[in-house]
């Protein structure tokens, strides 16, 4: 690998890292903390959305941004011949 292809593929891992990170964030701390007010008028399955979010919607979202990062990271080293095969 040719040195501007692993500063590339550096390049394209941090910014899926800062992607997922900034969503995580905003669910977590966005939704569950400061927002939680304006959410808590919202109810799902009888539980105020802002509740919600602060105690289990932001470990689902983090679960699903795993999934999200494996996949992606995939297509990222398919991209930049490192996969593995």
């Amino acid at each position: 690998m040719t040195p501007e292809n692993r500063a590339a593929y550096w390049r394209a891992n941090l910014r899926l890292v800062a992607i997922c990170m900034s969503v995580w964030f905003v669910c977590s701390y966005g939704f569950g903390i400061l927002l939680v007010e304006q959410l808590n008028e919202i109810r799902v399955a009888g539980f105020q959305l802002g509740f919600w979010f602060a105690q289990q919607g932001s470990i689902y979202i983090f679960v699903v941004l795993i999934f999200f990062y494996a996949w992606r990271m995939n297509k990222i080293d398919r991209q930049y011949d490192v996969d593995e095969e």
